[in-house]
């Protein structure tokens, strides 16, 4: 495994484990969906537990990639591709179609985050929970003051407007912000986590030299999830939220 693979593996690891007993109190049978899924990274290892995985990507190339891995790992019959996104959703799979949905890394770019939780809702059945994963601003700002660009960093300090889009990659988000939309569209959060605490940090040389390294950071990742005073720092918030 490389240093990107290793590293990447340290990413997720907080989100699929605090993913895992939501899917395990579904049985063995349950409807997930999974929008922006991508090539399916969560949706083929959900499959994997026995769900049903509907991915909604606009990316028909994702979407291709998406099926050629699910047959190579033999659940193509569990997993299903569909190209549209949140504007489309309820189009795309209609409503009260879902016991879980993973929106990992959407909300940032969509252009209104309330209305689409809304849409999430819609999609929800009662009792259904949602994975939102979403970029975190403190973090971003000190990304961006790290590699010198003041100004940018400057723009995000302050920037409550989810209106517009702040860089290449959207919106940033604070715990705050998400108390205040998740339950203006009828999710309760019941659990936050602090992603990507110390991983972007690391050195990918510092993961190939060192033997066990990486486990050794995905236990720190997992020490640190929980607790409120690293959540500033994390470059991600993973919150799980019922309907």
């Amino acid at each position: 495994m490389s240093a990107s693979e290793r590293r990447s593996a340290a990413r997720t690891a907080v989100v699929w484990e605090a993913l895992r007993p939501v899917l395990d109190g579904l049985g063995s049978g349950g409807d997930v969906l999974d929008i922006g899924g991508g090539t399916g990274g969560f949706a083929v290892r959900v499959a994997e537990l026995g769900h049903r995985v509907r991915v909604v990507d606009p990316s028909p190339d994702a979407l291709a990639a998406l099926d050629r891995r699910a047959r190579e790992s033999g659940v193509a019959d569990r997993v299903s591709g569909q190209q549209g996104d949140l504007s489309t959703l309820l189009d795309v799979t209609g409503p009260d179609s879902a016991d879980v949905v993973l929106c990992h890394g959407v909300l940032e770019v969509v252009d209104d985050p309330a209305a689409s939780l809304a849409t999430i809702a819609e999609v929800l059945r009662p009792g259904g929970v949602l994975s939102l994963l979403v970029a975190q601003r403190h973090a971003a700002v000190v990304a961006r003051a790290m590699a010198g660009h003041f100004q940018q960093a400057m723009a995000l300090l302050d920037s409550t407007d989810q209106s517009g889009q702040s860089g290449r990659s959207g919106r940033r988000f604070t715990r705050e912000e998400l108390d205040a939309l998740l339950p203006a569209a009828g999710l309760q959060p019941t659990a936050v986590h602090a992603i990507r605490v110390f991983s972007d940090l690391v050195p990918g040389s510092l993961l190939d030299l060192e033997p066990g390294a990486t486990q050794a950071l995905v236990e720190l990742e997992h020490a640190v999830a929980e607790r409120p005073e690293y959540l500033p720092l994390a470059a991600q918030i993973h919150v799980i939220a019922q309907h």
